[in-house]
């Protein structure tokens, strides 16, 4: 059998991971293998060991080498992404993200955060998941990078590049095609018992360029957590998920909670496709560690009404609901409607998997699996795996500019960097990715030829549904190794599509072939 690139004990998951991160830093043994998901090697820096030390202080580190930076393209809690390019004669040029983790509060050196996503990532592959190519580390002060493959745009410059253009609405194909392959990717999470806990548009990648045009990547795991049995109440995980796209669950102070906050997320980002605009844009509250965030609940009320009981049976049971009764329940709220602020027809299969998605009660809300189902991905403009090409013939390519690259910034001296705000694609309209002050080198892909299909090609077995619950090495809370290819038994009556003999693409079937 082939060896997995990450090795470590199975006790270590029974320890915290404050603990168990200086061990798994000397434990963890990584190096060039056969990947047994794909087949191909996929390689990984040497850690712990010391060989990767630079020979001279002044020197950049031996597996820095290997890249020529550009710049910071990004930053957030835990850490910074730059782009770089390969020198390496097989890929020379190739475009890599590489994210900085910043160092650990506790001075350690050792970031738990990265640990954690390290684990993660190393066990999953999807092509709506972005893929972690190569682990690195920096022996001066025990830092880690994990390197990406580069995706040049994501949902927050997208939208943003609409709105700029004078609220030019995205077209129906590429909303309808960037949420089902946002909704195949998260259902793969959540059938590998993940969740993301931070969705928000500037963590939805999309590809610019090479085959994988078009395609979604979802990204940032860092508050990504296993909650089918996770070593500690994810209540104790703190604050999770941007303050705009916040389940209602948390924000009435929900100890236990579920999939369905990632559900919750990706219904205010279908309606910020939609309208250009974050649907729930409430002032963030900063006094305590975990404040109570009104502000963000009298957005949520004013456009979907006051929750009641009757409908959402366990809101009694929720510490904000009765500890704040003078600004929650004695404010009544006319229930405006999602119609109001969305433009759908209200009996139409968009305004419908629309107002599943943020239903009140999290039991209630539709899954990620129930969602690929959804008649609104069976009806014309189907989508496809190219997001981005033109939805008809004779349409205008748009010319998406790629990310904001801060050619200034370099690795050193970004530790001490202050954490940033939250970033959503309803900041300030002139903003770029926050903290990002130096030059912002923008320049558009190259066109998409007209002639390219948007279904996918045979062969390609990632958006076979029925074939995703056991991906990605078999990973549960118990290591217990799971068959792949197979979902667990009270998993499969979500994860059967109803394709007709032949589908098995895992895109609703066409009529004809669409160019």
């Amino acid at each position: 059998m082939t060896k997995v690139a990450l090795k470590f004990k199975p006790f270590l998951w029974k320890r915290s991971l404050r603990d168990s991160g200086s061990a798994l830093m000397l434990q963890l043994k990584i190096s060039a293998v056969d990947d047994p998901r794909t087949g191909s090697q996929r390689r990984f820096a040497t850690m712990g060991d010391g060989n990767n030390r630079s020979s001279s202080n002044s020197e950049k580190p031996e597996w820095l080498q290997q890249y020529n930076l550009i710049g910071k393209i990004g930053e957030g809690t835990y850490g910074l992404v730059f782009l770089a390019k390969t020198k390496s004669t097989a890929n020379r040029g190739k475009s890599i993200a590489i994210k900085k983790f910043k160092q650990s509060k506790d001075g350690d050196g050792v970031s738990p955060t990265a640990i954690r996503e390290i684990m993660l990532l190393r066990e999953i592959t999807h092509e709506n998941v972005v893929k972690l190519v190569n682990v690195h580390i920096n022996h001066t002060d025990m830092s880690l990078y994990l390197a990406f493959d580069y995706a040049e745009h994501d949902l927050y410059e997208i939208i943003r590049h609409h709105r700029d253009k004078g609220n030019n609405l995205i077209n129906q194909y590429t909303v309808k095609s960037l949420l089902w392959q946002l909704l195949n990717g998260l259902n793969y999470l959540h059938s590998n018992w993940i969740m993301h806990r931070d969705l928000k548009p500037s963590n939805i990648l999309v590809m610019g360029e090479g085959e994988e045009h078009g395609v979604v990547k979802i990204a940032d795991f860092g508050l990504a957590r296993i909650y089918q049995a996770p070593l500690k109440a994810l209540f104790d995980n703190g604050v999770v998920v941007t303050i705009w796209y916040r389940a209602p669950e948390l924000l009435l102070g929900a100890k236990h909670y579920t999939t369905a906050i990632d559900m919750w997320a990706v219904g205010c980002i279908f309606a910020e496709l939609l309208t250009l605009k974050p649907l729930f844009q409430g002032a963030e509250a900063k006094s305590t560690p975990n404040p109570f965030q009104l502000d963000q609940l009298d957005k949520i009320f004013k456009v979907l009404g006051h929750p009641t009981q009757e409908k959402w049976p366990t809101l009694a049971s929720l510490p904000h609901w009765h500890n704040d009764v003078e600004h929650i329940q004695g404010h009544k709220y006319e229930n405006t409607g999602l119609h109001s602020v969305v433009p759908l027809p209200p009996k139409g299969a968009p305004f419908d998997l629309l107002s599943k998605m943020l239903e009140y009660d999290p039991q209630k809300r539709i899954t990620a699996a129930q969602a690929l189902e959804h008649d609104y991905f069976r009806s014309e403009p189907l989508p496809g795996r190219n997001a981005l090409v033109p939805s008809h013939p004779g349409e205008k390519v748009i010319n998406y500019p790629t990310r904001p690259v801060d050619t200034n910034t370099g690795f050193e001296g970004t530790t001490s960097l202050q954490p940033p705000q939250p970033v959503s694609s309803g900041n300030a309209v002139s903003g770029g990715i926050p903290g990002a002050h130096g030059v912002n080198n923008r320049s558009a892909p190259r066109p998409m030829a007209m002639g390219m299909q948007r279904m996918q090609t045979q062969g390609m077995g990632p958006y076979n549904l029925a074939s995703q619950a056991g991906m990605g090495g078999g990973m549960n809370p118990g290591n217990i190794p799971m068959p792949r290819g197979v979902a667990q038994p009270h998993q499969q009556h979500h994860l059967r599509r109803k394709d007709p003999p032949g589908a098995g693409t895992g895109y609703p079937p066409q009529q004809k072939p669409r160019r």
